[in-house]
C-alpha cells in the first residue's frame, strides 16, 4: 500500500500567476511550471525544491539564449572550433602554445594575440575557434576583416563620425582583425590601427 502525500489545493488561479510570469519574462517557467507543479506534489519536494528547480531552468535557458546573441552578433563568416582543426598539417604549428591561447587569459590582461604565418596555415581558423570560445565563455566578440573595417572607416571619416564608428570596434571584448597582415601601408590603412589607439583611450 503506497502513501499518499496530501497537499492543499492553491487558492490562487492559473491564469494570475502566467500573467505576473509573462510580465516578469520568465518564459521557461511559464512553460513547464504546471508540471513541475505535479511533480513536486507527487514526490514531495520542498518550496525550495520546486523554486531552485525551476529557477535553474531560467537561468539555463537565458545563458543558451545569451551565447547565440553573442554568436550571432559577433559576425563569424564560418563557425570553428578547435576541435576541428587539422594539428597534422602543418607540422610545425606549436599545439601547446595555441591550445593555451584558449584559456583567454590574453583577454582578461586587454592583450593582443597575433597569428601570423602564410596562407593556408588555418590562422583564420584558429581566430574564429578562439572567437567562438569567447562567446561560449561569455565575452562579446566581432570578427571582421581588415579591408571591410577600412572601407567603413573611411567612409565614416567622410561623414565626419569617425569616432562613432571606432567605438563599434572597440566596445566587444574581443575583436578579431582577419588578414591584417596583407594591407599595404599607406593613409587608408592607417585608420585600421586607430582602433588600437582609441582602444588604448576610451
Amino acid at each position: 500500500m503506497s502513501e499518499r502525500t496530501n497537499t492543499p489545493e492553491s487558492t490562487t488561479p492559473l491564469s494570475d500567476v502566467e500573467q505576473h510570469l509573462t510580465y516578469l519574462k520568465l518564459s521557461c517557467i511559464i512553460e513547464q511550471y504546471a508540471e513541475f507543479a505535479k511533480q513536486a506534489a507527487h514526490k514531495a519536494w520542498s518550496h525550495v525544491d520546486y523554486l531552485a528547480r525551476r529557477a535553474e531552468g531560467e537561468a539555463t535557458l537565458r545563458r543558451d539564449r545569451a551565447t547565440k546573441s553573442r554568436i550571432r552578433l559577433a559576425h563569424f563568416p564560418i563557425i570553428k572550433t578547435v576541435a576541428q582543426f587539422r594539428w597534422d598539417w602543418p607540422t610545425h604549428i606549436n599545439r601547446l602554445q595555441v591550445q593555451n591561447h584558449f584559456h583567454l587569459k590574453f583577454i582578461q590582461d586587454k592583450s593582443n594575440l597575433i597569428l601570423l604565418g602564410g596562407v593556408g596555415l588555418g590562422k583564420t581558423h584558429l581566430a574564429t575557434a578562439l572567437g567562438y570560445a569567447a562567446c561560449l565563455q561569455g565575452y562579446s566578440v566581432l570578427f571582421a576583416s581588415a579591408i571591410d573595417v577600412i572601407n567603413t572607416l573611411s567612409a565614416a571619416k567622410g561623414a565626419g563620425r569617425l569616432k562613432a564608428e571606432l567605438k563599434k570596434y572597440t566596445k566587444p571584448a574581443l575583436l578579431i582583425l582577419d588578414e591584417l597582415g596583407y594591407l599595404p601601408i599607406d593613409g587608408s590603412s592607417s585608420l585600421c590601427f586607430r582602433i588600437f589607439a582609441f582602444k588604448s583611450t576610451s
